[in-house]
C-alpha cells in the first residue's frame, strides 16, 4: 500500500490459509479450478468469475490474519464451521457491501484508511504501532499469497464502509429498560441446577428386533443400503529431501515454491490432449505409485500422510481423473484415478448387522425419550404437591447430579485464571445452560438430548448478583447488547440485500 510505505517494519508472521482446494499455503500456483470452471456466481446482473472469487478469499485470509475479527464474523455470519461455506458467505456479502458502499456514497479517506492500519491488532508491539512487523509482513506474508499492500488498504476501506453502514441502520435500534433489567439479571444471577442423565446404551442394553422388523426395515430402505464405494489411484510424490526439511522461513518457502512450480508443469502437462499420467510421469522422472482399493471413510495407508489426500481421491471423476496438486507439509502430491468400484445394494443379510443397530440406537433413543418425559411430568406434579425436590428425584429413580454453580454470563477472567482447569464442570455445560436458560427457580426443563444420549435440568435456585462493581458490569452489558442487536440488523440487512441483488450461483 503506497500510503503506508512509511510505516514499514513487522515481525514475520505465518499466516494459516483456508483448507480449500483453489489455496495453497505459502506457495503460488495457477488457477485450475477456474480452468475448469470459470463461472463462480451471477450477481447484480453480472458474472463473477471463480477468478474473482478465490481473489476476494485470499482477502478473507489475509483479514484473519491482520486480526479483523469483527469484520470478518460480520461477513461470515451463519456460514457455520465449513470452511468452504465460510469462503463463500464472506464473497458474497464482500461484493454485496462494496456495491452498497459505492451505491450509498461511502468512501473512507487516505488519512481515515491509514490511521486503522495503524491499529490493525497484527501490527502492534510493545509500544503500539510497530513498523518492524509491517515491513517483515509485507514482505514474506503477502506475496505468498498472491496479494500486495494495497489489498490492506482495500479491506480496511471494507472495513470502514461496513461500520458506516451499521451506524446508518443502528439509528433505530434501542433498549427498554425493562428489557435490559430482565436480561442482565438472567444473564448475571448464578444458577444451581441439578440433572438427571439418561444413556441410550444403558437403556438399549436388553432390546431385541425380530426378523420381521429387519425385513421391513430393510424393503424401506433398501435404495440406501449399499457397499461402500471404492477407489483405486496412481500418484506422484514431490518433497523436499532431508536436508531441506529443516529450513525455516524464507529458505524453507523457497524450497517450496520450486516444488511447486514443478508440480504446475507436471499438472498442465496432463491438461495436454490424450496426456497419459504414467508417460507425463517418466518425462518429468517421477517414480508412479499406486493404491490399494479403499473407501473414503478408511483411505489407503499410503495416503495416510495426509488428511486431504483421501477426499482428494473421492473427488476425482472419469472425466477430471487428475487431481490439482495438493500440498501437504513437506510437498505435493498429484492423484490420478485409476479404477473404481461402484457401491451396490446390499442382501437382506449383508445389510442385517447394519439394520440390527439402526433399530436398536433407534428404539433405545425412543425409550429414553419415553422414559425421560415420564421423569418430567412425575418432577412437576411433585413440585406442583409441594414434595421435597430430593425425595422426587428417587421415586423417579433417577440418578441426580449436582453442577457446579454457574451464570449464563460467566465474567472474564485473567489469563492466569483462565489457564487453571475447570475439574467440575461438566462437558456439556453449555447445553445445560440452554436448557435452563429461561426456567425459573423450581422449575424443570423438558428432555435435552445430547448427542446419543440426553438429560433433564431442574433449576433449584437463583440468587442475583452481588457486586459492588454492578452499575458498571451493567453499563457495559447494555452496550454488548446494543452492539449485539445492531450486529443482528446489519446482517438481515446484508442477507436482503443479497436476495435483492439477484444471486445465482453457477451449477457445479
Amino acid at each position: 500500500m503506497k500510503l503506508l510505505r512509511k510505516h514499514r517494519d513487522w515481525l514475520m508472521i505465518v499466516i494459516a490459509i483456508l483448507a480449500i482446494p483453489f489455496i495453497f499455503y505459502f506457495v503460488q500456483r495457477p488457477d485450475y479450478g477456474a480452468m475448469r470452471s470459470d463461472g463462480f456466481a451471477r450477481i447484480y446482473d453480472r458474472n463473477v468469475s471463480m477468478l474473482e472469487a478465490q481473489q476476494m478469499v485470499r482477502l478473507l485470509t489475509l483479514a484473519q490474519a491482520l486480526g479483523m475479527s469483527d469484520f470478518v464474523q460480520t461477513l461470515t455470519a451463519g456460514a457455520g464451521m465449513n470452511p468452504n461455506q465460510t469462503a463463500v458467505q464472506f464473497v458474497v456479502n464482500l461484493l454485496v457491501l462494496r456495491h452498497e458502499a459505492a451505491r450509498l456514497g461511502i468512501r473512507p479517506g487516505y488519512s481515515e484508511i491509514a490511521e486503522v492500519v495503524r491499529t490493525l491488532p497484527a501490527f502492534q508491539g510493545d509500544s503500539g504501532f510497530d513498523m518492524k512487523k509491517f515491513t517483515d509482513f509485507a514482505q514474506n506474508a503477502l506475496a505468498p499469497m498472491g496479494l500486495a499492500e494495497e489489498h490492506i488498504e482495500q479491506l480496511v476501506r471494507d472495513q470502514l464502509s461496513l461500520n458506516q453502514i451499521k451506524q446508518l441502520l443502528a439509528a433505530g435500534v434501542t433498549l427498554p429498560k425493562g428489557e435490559l433489567d430482565e436480561n442482565f439479571q438472567r444473564g448475571h444471577d448464578t444458577l444451581f441446577v441439578t440433572v438427571i442423565r439418561f444413556q441410550a446404551a444403558d437403556l438399549g442394553k436388553d432390546i431385541t428386533v425380530s426378523d420381521e422388523e429387519i425385513k421391513k426395515h430393510y424393503d424401506a430402505h433398501e435404495a440406501e443400503l449399499k457397499t461402500d464405494e471404492k477407489r483405486k489411484v496412481e500418484f506422484v510424490s514431490l518433497a523436499l529431501t532431508d536436508e531441506e526439511k529443516k529450513l525455516t522461513g524464507k529458505e524453507r518457502i523457497e524450497a517450496l515454491q520450486k516444488l511447486s512450480d514443478r508440480a504446475t508443469d507436471f499438472t498442465q502437462a496432463l491438461l495436454e490432449k490424450g496426456a497419459d499420467f504414467k508417460q507425463a510421469a517418466a518425462k518429468f522422472q517421477l517414480p508412479v505409485h499406486e493404491t490399494g482399493e479403499f473407501a473414503n471413510a478408511e483411505p489407503d495407508p499410503q495416503l495416510k500422510v495426509d488428511a486431504q489426500l483421501g477426499p482428494a481421491a473421492f473427488k476425482l471423476s472419469t472425466q477430471e481423473p487428475n487431481s490439482d496438486p495438493v500440498q501437504v507439509a513437506d510437498g505435493f502430491y498429484i492423484l490420478h484415478l485409476a479404477g473404481i468400484t461402484e457401491a451396490r445394494p446390499l442382501t437382506l443379510e449383508e445389510a442385517k448387522p447394519k439394520v440390527v443397530e439402526t433399530l436398536k440406537k433407534s428404539k433405545a433413543k425412543e425409550l429414553m425419550s419415553t422414559k425421560a418425559a415420564d421423569v418430567v411430568q412425575q418432577l412437576r406434579e411433585a413440585k406442583q404437591s409441594g414434595q421435597p425436590l430430593e425425595a422426587a428425584i428417587q421415586k423417579t429413580g433417577g440418578k441426580a447430579e449436582k453442577i457446579p454453580p454457574f451464570s449464563l454470563i460467566e465474567e472474564e477472567k485473567s489469563k492466569s485464571d483462565a489457564k487453571e482447569p475447570k475439574n467440575n464442570e461438566p462437558a456439556d455445560l453449555p447445553a445445560i445452560k440452554q436448557a435452563v436458560a429461561f426456567l425459573n427457580a423450581g422449575e424443570v426443563s423438558d428432555f435435552f438430548p445430547a448427542g446419543e444420549d440426553g438429560f433433564v435440568a431442574i433449576l433449584e435456585k437463583r440468587e442475583a448478583l452481588a457486586d459492588a462493581n454492578v452499575s458498571e458490569k451493567k453499563v457495559a452489558f447494555e452496550k454488548r447488547l446494543l452492539d449485539n442487536k445492531r450486529r443482528i440488523v446489519l446482517m438481515e440487512w446484508l442477507r436482503d440485500r443479497g436476495q435483492a441483488a439477484g444471486l445465482q450461483f453457477t451449477k457445479g
